[in-house]
């Protein structure tokens, strides 16, 4: 007989009334918005009726309705038919232009005509040969990659599954070429799914349990004290994101991440670029840019070509990847799908898809569409005052978890925070809205005390307008779009301000 597990962790879970609106900032005042939310999502689920019915009917048999959590949104996630070029096609018919990218693996649009004839092809010789695949597949998706990305590092390389994976093999492999247990990452970093540090970390987090100490990013001084209070020979590694893509589009520093760089060689420790979602901001890709040299760089993303993908790679120079030769070396890595023909097919054809001038297109539209957006912002008077420098701010400035899509309450206790409240004392704090990023990845942020209202109505907003985004105002930019997408996107933002600029100023 199944016995039902008694509920020992019943303060983790939420209430039915959490489940569909924000929460409030602790002793904040009410937020004068939620009414409004809640008839915006009351209308949201009469317009997508078929939508809601799939969510709850997929309620039955995965927890919350869908088998990725990020992909939750509040009441209810959209669920897509169709997609073709940079268009979504939701279940009730509605038609959307596409401004997620599904967080940069979907660089491509959705529908290209090289890489389904790549895949096409690769099937129809067979799958799941136990075996090498021949110079079409396997070797030529190292050979692309190694061409691409040596310069940044990625001499050797070996594939997995995904950038968590990709993560796990580099942070492993430090801890054995080094002897050493500590890995020093920073606050609201997302090394994947379980190396992730939002600042919102509780103690039940699916986390592996190796020993991380954490900074926070972009602060030099902060960093140098964390390790300072650490004995020399405890770092095995540093992990670190030239931009914090999932943790709000916060740009690394220039001397912050070469202070890194710098620091990981003088303690003989492994310096480790997670470039997963960021390998497409440059050829090369940024480190490359900035002068580093890592000695481990891991990819994924959209270098699969849109299938599940991920990498890790060094240079030969230092052994390290060498360690995994089963020829000389002592470590495994052995899993079942590193090799499949469809990642590698896509993987090929994608990289030459998303080629230099591709490359060169499309992050200067991203930069484009942030300038729009924050001279709206300017102009209406609901941006944060640039003495404030919000969008540099190595804080955490997402009001829901960066990683999860769960709402985890109001982010700004701290850094822009604080910074606005000096800036405003004796009056009444405003409610910004500002925009960070880099290139083709964005993120659109809000602070005070409506955040999280402002942020769902924003969200609801913009779908109303034929805009797909992240509920938590990401944006990664694909190669469908162009700068009339750009214009309808900073036309309908536009119309937000308009709208509740009452709230904002």
């Amino acid at each position: 007989m199944h016995h039902k597990r008694a509920p020992t962790f019943g303060s983790i879970f939420r209430t039915d009334s959490e489940k569909l609106l924000p929460p409030r900032a602790p002793g904040s005042s009410d937020d004068p918005l939620l009414a409004a939310l809640t008839t915006t999502q009351e209308q949201y689920i009469a317009t997508n009726a078929q939508s809601y019915k799939a969510h709850e009917e997929a309620c039955h048999d995965f927890p919350g309705g869908n088998t990725r959590t990020v992909l939750h949104a509040s009441p209810f996630p959209l669920t897509f038919v169709e997609g073709k070029g940079c268009e979504l096609t939701s279940l009730d018919g509605t038609e959307y232009v596409d401004f997620l990218g599904e967080f940069t693996a979907g660089i491509y649009g959705h529908s290209n005509e090289k890489t389904a004839t790549a895949v096409a092809v690769a099937m129809s010789k067979g799958w799941n040969y136990g075996g090498q695949i021949s110079t079409k597949g396997n070797w030529h998706g190292r050979l692309v990659v190694t061409e691409r990305f040596s310069p940044s590092g990625i001499e050797l390389v070996r594939f997995t599954n995904s950038g968590t994976e990709a993560n796990t093999m580099a942070i492993a492999a430090s801890l054995i070429v080094t002897g050493r247990k500590t890995i020093l990452a920073f606050k609201n970093g997302y090394y994947r799914e379980t190396l992730s540090f939002p600042a919102s970390l509780k103690g039940v987090n699916i986390n592996f349990p190796y020993d991380f100490v954490l900074a926070l990013y972009n602060d030099i001084e902060g960093t140098k004290a964390v390790i300072s209070s650490l004995a020399k020979e405890f770092i095995a590694a540093i992990i670190v994101k030239c931009v914090q893509g999932n943790g709000g589009c916060i740009v690394g520093n220039k001397d912050f991440l070469k202070f890194l760089n710098q620091t990981a060689n003088e303690l003989n420790a492994v310096f480790i670029v997670d470039k997963v979602m960021t390998s497409c901001l440059l050829y090369h890709g940024y480190s490359f840019e900035l002068g580093l040299r890592p000695d481990l760089v891991t990819l994924g993303k959209w270098v699969g070509g849109g299938m599940t993908f991920g990498a890790f790679g060094g240079r030969k120079d230092d052994g390290i990847m060498s360690l995994f030769d089963p020829q000389i070396g002592i470590l495994g890595h052995s899993r079942t799908f590193n090799n499949n023909i469809i990642t590698m097919a896509a993987s090929c054809v994608g990289i030459d898809i998303y080629n230099k001038d591709q490359m060169e297109r499309l992050n200067p539209i991203g930069e484009s569409l942030k300038s729009k957006i924050k001279a709206v912002l300017e102009k209406h008077g609901v941006h944060p005052p640039t003495t404030i420098e919000a969008s540099t701010s190595p804080q955490n400035q997402e009001s829901e978890s960066p990683f999860t899509g769960l709402e985890s309450g109001p982010s700004l206790a701290n850094g822009v925070a604080a910074k606005l409240q000096q800036h405003e004392s004796g009056g009444r704090a405003k409610n910004h809205i500002w925009i960070t990023g880099k290139g083709s990845i964005l993120c659109v942020h809000f602070s005070r005390e409506c955040e999280m209202s402002l942020k769902a109505l924003y969200w609801h907003h913009m779908l109303d307008h034929g805009i797909y985004m992240a509920q938590r105002g990401f944006m990664a930019l694909n190669i469908e779009l162009g700068e009339g997408h750009v214009q309808r996107c900073v036309s309908a933002a536009e119309e937000f301000v308009v709208k509740w600029k009452q709230v904002l100023r």
